[in-house]
């Protein structure tokens, strides 16, 4: 598969797929956890429990072959934001 490095599909895993779909062959386990998941605003479709815990199970934004780039791309912001905090 071109750019392969973007995604992975664990059949053998015992909890593929994690989230309910239509299309296992095309879920993508890179993020097997989001690296997203404590930002304040992911971008994702997710819902905020009374226990403060975020539940994402309606988010497929890490298992598809998109995630990748929406994922890496949130990351470098807010890098750049904590680069620019840290510039006197």
């Amino acid at each position: 598969m071109e750019n392969s490095f973007r995604f992975f599909n664990n059949h053998a895993c015992k909890y593929f797929p994690c989230h309910k779909t239509s299309r296992p062959e095309q879920f993508n386990c890179l993020f097997c956890y989001c690296p997203l998941y404590f930002f304040e605003e992911c971008g994702g479709r997710y819902e905020m429990l009374e226990s403060g815990v975020k539940d994402c199970t309606n988010c497929m934004i890490p298992h598809t072959y998109e995630g990748y780039d929406h994922i890496l791309g949130k990351l470098k912001e807010r890098f750049a934001r904590m680069r620019e905090a840290k510039t006197p």
